[in-house]
């Protein structure tokens, strides 16, 4: 009987530890998602652009098609490079992470730059080929798994340096692989509610009675809701795209403008000490998004000009061969 009992107690003894690793596992892939947040918002904001100019039967099936697209590049492309890293080149993860953070930089800023000026940037364009309707929407599913791949990447590589170097590899791979399908359903869930909230709206308002003015408040309401967001996915986009890159020059030795900021979020705690850790929080996001601005506005004019035609000639090359 004793021995029944000492076994029920390691039992419960292993329960517990399994419990626990599954609230690590849980709470390290919240902290990781919640770090991801600008290329996620930025992810959410980009999509919606895809599914316009289709039928409404049409909008679901290919928000299905990216987010499947989406899964597969994070956890049977990325999930094993970032393994790999992390066992045989950490040292390579936080300039990864830079020249992420540089790519969210450039691209936020192009498209603060494209408010000032008449030309179209990074806009998914609408455009007949040879199959038609089929052929366009693969053609425009494939353009969305692409632009996701990038944005893929940079979460799964801010996911992977938020994790302990004391993990095992394979608790590594557990968060990792939460973080991807949970970040995917609720950013291709979003996606898919939104470009759905029209048409539920102009149901609601055809069907008459009390919902009916409903209706036709969220489907007057979406055009805006859709500027706002590209709004927040751009300026998330520029605040973290900074802070990753003020982060890691500070990690890499070079420790301005990282530590000008912590002064000065420093002193705006000081200043409002009811709400100490607001201000801080406030006044890092605005530097870091100010440095990210200024990065991004640089970086344009050396994609154009330099990385684009050089990348054209390295694939011409490859091509002709």
């Amino acid at each position: 009987m004793s021995g029944l009992l000492a076994l029920l107690d390691d039992v419960a003894g292993i329960a517990k530890i399994a419990a626990a690793s599954v609230d690590d596992v849980a709470g390290q892939a919240a902290k990781a998602g919640a770090k991801a947040a600008g290329a996620v918002i930025d992810d959410a904001a980009v999509t919606p652009k895809y599914v316009q100019g289709f039928k409404a039967s049409r909008e679901l099936p290919i928000v299905l098609k990216i987010a499947r697209g989406s899964l597969f590049n994070k956890l049977v492309i990325l999930l094993p490079i970032a393994l790999i890293l992390s066992a045989f080149a950490p040292w390579l993860i936080s300039p990864l992470l830079m020249l992420g953070g540089a790519y969210l930089c450039f691209e936020g800023a192009e498209k603060v730059a494209h408010v000032f000026s008449q030309h179209e940037v990074n806009a998914p364009k609408l455009q007949t080929t040879e199959d038609g309707g089929a052929g366009l929407e693969e053609k425009r599913v494939k353009g969305a798994i692409k632009t996701d791949f990038i944005l893929s990447a940079e979460i799964m590589t801010i996911a992977l340096a938020t994790i302990p170097t004391s993990d095992t590899i394979w608790q590594k791979a557990l968060i990792l692989a939460v973080v991807a399908v949970g970040i995917t359903v609720a950013v291709y869930g979003f996606v898919a509610l939104i470009v759905k909230a029209d048409d539920f709206g102009l149901h609601l308002a055809e069907r008459g009675g009390p919902l009916a003015g409903l209706g036709r408040g969220i489907v007057r309401v979406m055009p805006g809701f859709m500027k706002l967001l590209t709004i927040v996915g751009t300026a998330a986009m520029i605040w973290v795209g900074g802070q990753i890159v003020v982060h890691g020059m500070h990690e890499l030795g070079q420790h301005q403008p990282y530590e000008w900021v912590s002064h000065m979020a420093q002193s705006a705690a000081a200043a409002l000490p009811a709400a100490p850790g607001l201000a801080s929080w406030a006044t890092t996001a605005f530097f870091d998004g100010i440095f990210g601005l200024l990065l991004g506005l640089i970086l344009i004019p050396v994609a154009h000009y330099v990385i684009t035609p050089v990348f054209g000639a390295v694939s011409g090359l490859f091509g002709k061969a």
